[in-house]
Parts: C-alpha cells; sequence; structure tokens
C-alpha cells in the first residue's frame, strides 16, 4: 500500500496547501486527498505537478507501508 509523504515534504520546504494551490493550480481537496490515504488514486500528471511545485521528485512523494 502506498503511503504519501507529501504532507512531510511540505513541511520539510515550509509550503502550505495554500501556498500549493496558487503553484501548482490543483483544488485544495486534490491535494488533500495526494497528502492523505487516497494517493494512490492520484494520476501520476497530478504528482508530477505536486513534485515539480516543491522541486522534488514523484518518488519522493510516497513510500510503501
Amino acid at each position: 500500500m502506498l503511503k504519501s509523504r507529501i504532507k512531510e515534504v511540505m513541511e520539510q520546504k515550509g509550503v502550505t496547501i495554500r501556498q500549493l494551490v496558487s503553484i501548482t493550480g490543483l483544488s485544495s481537496g486534490t491535494l488533500h486527498r495526494a497528502r492523505g490515504d487516497l494517493i494512490g488514486r492520484c494520476t501520476l500528471d497530478t504528482l508530477r505537478v505536486i513534485a515539480t511545485a516543491m522541486g522534488v521528485k514523484v518518488k519522493d512523494l510516497f513510500g510503501e507501508d
């Protein structure tokens, strides 16, 4: 099972949900889903947008549980 690390990466980078919404153009709902247990339902394009906005690789946004 995939485990989201987006919240952790956001904290490391000092990025808030509001800032990420502004930078990525994604909805806050999408970002909240990606930060939680529903990350596995996010498209690779969505994860790529989030990763690019935070200056990390897509693989840094999740781990395995």
